[in-house]
């Protein structure tokens, strides 16, 4: 069940307002959204060059876009594991890991989406 009193437009203003100061935490204190927001910025243009097709525009900015989502997720589960417990434990390193992993994954596959489109432009 919902919290009273926050429903409709005021629950979107509110979200709204959250996701903002999320994004505004993670840029303060995450040195690698930051790099990678950098990245991505950079990318946009180019990506807007590259993709020959709306599609393809879309698969590049979108796989920049998935890596900022899964950098956003990993650093809020490293910020919970650190506010659990600042004692080394097993459990906490492998959530950590994982995360870590997770951002791997998307940045592999990122650049192959940007290899495959790259590869599709320059040899045909």
């Amino acid at each position: 069940m919902g919290k009273p009193g926050n429903t409709g437009f005021r629950r979107v203003i509110r979200a709204t307002r959250y996701s903002a100061q999320g994004l505004a935490h993670a840029w303060k204190h995450e040195a690698a959204f930051r790099q990678e927001l950098v990245a991505s910025a950079l990318l946009l243009p180019v990506a807007y060059w590259l993709g020959q097709t709306p599609v393809d525009r879309l698969l590049l900015i979108g796989s920049c876009g998935l890596v900022l989502i899964v950098e956003l997720l990993n650093s809020a589960v490293e910020a919970v594991v650190d506010r659990i417990s600042g004692e080394a434990h097993e459990l906490s390193g492998r959530a950590k890991d994982l995360g870590s992993a997770a951002v791997f994954l998307s940045l592999l596959l990122s650049g192959a989406v940007w290899g495959i489109i790259a590869w599709q432009r320059f040899m045909p």
